[in-house]
């Protein structure tokens, strides 16, 4: 269900903007504010689009992780119809943790499974720059090295991957590193 409210924002007539609702979960995604450039790529063909609340991480080329994450899910079998990414703080992350998980501590990720049908997968993941950002630095790891993993482990949740036991996560790990090999070789 999609559906468009014109806003008014100071400086910019009312063509300027636009507010889009998509499957969201969690309040801090039920109304984006986006440029009509961002509407026309959210129209384009790519059922994975990447939304920013209030940062700027270092994501180079969108449109190539858009392939690369299509093509991991194509790879596992699976059929994505809708993937939101939604890159915010820490603090917005810790709101959406409480709200509806029940967890009252900072994480670096949290996924959201929407779909109707096991067939289809419709989904988002919420990232929070500021802790990719914190475990690069204590893991030792580029920024931009660790926000990709990140954004695979979300999307290796999607194709069945979980990460509860310590044999999940080893494999977990070992995807993760695999993928981002492939990724930064091409």
């Amino acid at each position: 269900m999609k559906f468009r409210i014109t806003a008014f924002c100071p400086g910019f007539n009312s063509e300027s903007f636009v507010i889009i609702d998509t499957y969201c979960k969690a309040t801090l995604a039920d109304y984006h504010l986006f440029t009509n450039f961002e509407i026309m790529a959210l129209n384009s063909n790519s059922s994975i689009h990447f939304f920013f609340e209030n940062v700027s991480p270092s994501l180079k080329n969108k449109k190539k992780l858009k392939d690369f994450i299509g093509l991991l899910f194509k790879k596992e079998g699976k059929k994505l119809s809708s993937l939101n990414y939604i890159f915010c703080t820490d603090e917005a992350l810790l709101k959406v943790n409480r709200q509806y998980l029940n967890h009252d501590f900072y994480t670096d990720i949290i996924s959201f499974d929407l779909s109707d049908s096991p067939d289809t997968i419709i989904a988002e993941v919420y990232i929070s720059v500021d802790r990719v950002k914190e475990n690069a630095r204590k893991f030792n790891k580029s920024a931009i090295e660790e926000i990709h993993r990140v954004i695979f482990h979300g999307a290796l949740h999607f194709c069945g991957y979980n990460d509860k036991t310590a044999g999940e996560v080893q494999r977990m790990r070992r995807k993760e590193d695999d993928l981002l090999s492939n990724y930064f070789r091409r």
